[in-house]
């Protein structure tokens, strides 16, 4: 480990000479200080590893920025998503809280992938991959508004820079930093139906080179159903300091607990469903940013801890037992990118993962403690992405050699094109390559298990035209894919007992679409439409989805509204006559008053059209919601 370190420190040191070296000649890319010039919401790192254009990707990449996350008032980033990204879909239950085990909503979706397994969706946190060390998936309750400043969403595959999880795409929480001088506090309450409350304290401070960020929440809710109780405690810090014009260090740590019951089906339901579950996270970063050259060496830590009451049905009797879990993921992640000459980048990195831990039934008389698994695995991986401009052209291509301990290794390439075809619009095709490893509790956890389980794989094509007209006022994007997949795990038989098996199959082919408008005078209206189809439909895919929102702000009024359509919406797995097929029309509507330079005033309202409809089979959600707060800004 101690050689490992002092080769990426040794490989970060040598990118930033060589860019010591070049500072002040030109590339023709979008970084460095080069990206400064280029409109922020332009400006994209998840699908590069460096700031850059995101016209210029051959990939799709969803932005929503801090200003969005503020109007929406949500304690969680998932249902802003929804919304704004074509093709993803986040699963809800209640009216705060996604929870874990079963009946937990918080799946995520994006194009159809991820529906059936959770773990086919990346979440990262600054570039840190974020899930479940045993059960590989995504913890929905850990994703708070109050750690973005921005989200970006790689739709499709991003496995070449960020491995296993990300066959389906990324979504990557990029954290808050303070940027102006001086200290800012906020201070934000809401209260509404279900006595619902949601608080939230931001500290911010920039002195000179250094900057700190403090956030702090607790969130609570009684639920629109007996026994939906959801409670939630969490804080943020992160600490940076500019060691020189180049050079920034920064750390930060995040903690999370909730505890979430589950009160079952509406036509089945279960009693003492109660989840404890505490999530950290860490991190420490030195980062360089020269004209030619810029890169970063980052180490990150994740634990968690769960105790799961599994509850007991209609004429059973209570169980004697408690699920109890505690899983942890480290690595270092190395990664540098430069400008070989006129038109280039290339990147290249590093990623190693240890993941793992230790599950355990423990018994309520005598405390006895039955083991199910203490299991551990590594990963490492290299890549290297290389992007050539030439003229109107771009040309991209990459590959990652990921080796994990116990299924071995794993080729990932990609490549595509972005041609400049007409005044700020861009042509561009993509094929890449997902890939997920099982997971600990696929291998080794349950009667299911199968320690002989190879990777999930899948194909990506797509092909896609976005431009922005009127001075960028008016912008626009159409987008067509095809994804094929193999060896997709899910339960079969072998040898005359239920397993997990590499026996299903993926392909779906759909369109995109998105258009955005600020009209002036304090209006823009945006909408967004996705189109999926699958030959092997799994849940929480919808066949179509349409949203279309409005803003306006004049003087001290700001008024927002939206009106999402879902439909062709699987509720449960593995469609049959008994499974639902659904399809619902959501309006939301938010409004806010400054009444002085410290005081605001909002309220908002969702589902205000009252429909009952389900995304969980059996979870009915609520109808019609109020909400109503006020925000100190000190």
């Amino acid at each position: 480990m101690n050689k490992i370190l002092s080769i990426l420190l040794a490989c970060t040191a040598a990118g930033a000479a060589y860019g010591a070296q070049e500072t002040g000649q030109e590339t023709g890319q979008e970084t460095g200080q080069a990206a400064k010039n280029v409109a922020i919401d332009s400006v994209v790192v998840t699908g590069t590893r460096y700031a850059s254009d995101i016209r210029h990707l051959p990939m799709s990449v969803a932005v929503v920025d801090r200003d969005e996350i503020v109007r929406r008032q949500e304690a969680s980033v998932l249902p802003l998503l929804t919304e704004q990204v074509p093709g993803l879909f986040v699963t809800g239950r209640g009216v705060m809280g996604y929870g874990v085990s079963d009946g937990a909503a918080g799946g995520i979706s994006l194009r159809g992938i991820g529906g059936g397994s959770a773990a086919q969706m990346l979440v990262l946190i600054d570039g840190h991959p974020q899930y479940m060390g045993l059960f590989g998936h995504p913890i929905a309750d850990a994703y708070q508004s109050m750690l973005a400043e921005r989200v970006e969403v790689v739709r499709g595959p991003a496995s070449v820079l960020y491995g296993s999880n990300a066959m389906g795409g990324v979504i990557n929480i990029v954290t808050r930093r303070q940027r102006e001088e001086g200290v800012r506090t906020d201070l934000n309450v809401g209260y509404g139906s279900w006595n619902t409350l949601q608080t939230e304290a931001a500290n911010r401070i920039r002195k000179g080179r250094f900057t700190s960020v403090v956030t702090g929440s607790y969130n609570r809710t009684d639920g629109h159903r007996a026994d939906m109780g959801f409670e939630q405690y969490g804080g943020y810090a992160k600490v940076g300091y500019e060691i020189s014009r180049r050079w920034n260090a920064y750390a930060d740590v995040n903690l999370t607990h909730f505890n979430a019951s589950n009160p079952g089906e509406i036509t089945a339901p279960v009693f003492d469903n109660d989840s404890r579950i505490t999530r950290g996270m860490a991190s420490v970063s030195l980062e360089n940013s020269y004209d030619r050259t810029s890169g970063a060496l980052k180490f990150f830590y994740n634990w968690g801890r769960h105790r799961i009451n599994d509850g007991y049905g209609a004429g059973e009797e209570p169980r004697d037992y408690r699920f109890n879990s505690k899983d942890r993921m480290l690595g270092v992640s190395w990664y540098q990118s430069a400008g070989m000459w006129r038109g280039s980048r290339l990147t290249a990195g590093i990623d190693w993962q240890r993941f793992g831990g230790r599950a355990w039934n423990r018994f309520t008389a005598d405390g006895r403690e039955e083991p199910i698994v203490d299991q551990t695995e590594d990963e490492i991986a290299g890549y290297a992405d290389f992007r050539q401009s030439l003229g109107r052209l771009t040309v991209d291509a990459g590959v990652r050699i990921d080796h994990h301990t116990r299924t071995g290794t794993e080729w990932v390439p990609q490549a595509g094109i972005s041609l400049r075809a007409a005044r700020d619009g861009a042509l561009k095709a993509m094929v890449s390559k997902g890939f997920r490893n099982p997971v600990l509790r696929e291998l080794y956890m349950f009667g299911v298990k199968n320690p002989d389980l190879k990777p999930e794989r899948l194909w990506n094509y797509e092909l896609s035209w976005t431009q922005r007209l009127a001075g960028g006022s008016v912008s626009y994007g159409v987008n067509l894919f095809y994804i094929k997949g193999e060896d997709i795990i899910r339960r079969g038989r072998a040898d005359g007992r239920n397993i997990l098996l590499n026996q299903a199959r993926i392909e779906n082919w759909g369109a995109e679409a998105d258009a955005a408008w600020r009209i002036g005078g304090g209006w823009s209206v945006n909408a967004n439409y996705s189109w999926l189809r699958m030959e092997y439909p799994v849940p929480a895919s919808p066949e179509h989805k349409l949203y279309a929102g409005g803003d306006f702000g004049k003087g001290r009024w700001s008024v927002s509204t939206g009106v999402q359509y879902i439909a062709g919406l699987y509720t449960a797995a593995a469609p049959d006559p008994e499974v639902r097929e659904a399809g619902f029309v959501l309006w939301n509507l938010r409004a806010s008053l400054r009444v002085n330079r410290l005081l605001t005033i909002f309220v908002r309202g969702e589902n205000l059209l009252a429909e009952r409809y389900e995304i969980n089979a059996g979870y009915p959600m609520p109808r019609a919601t109020v909400f109503g707060g006020l925000k100190l800004n000190l």
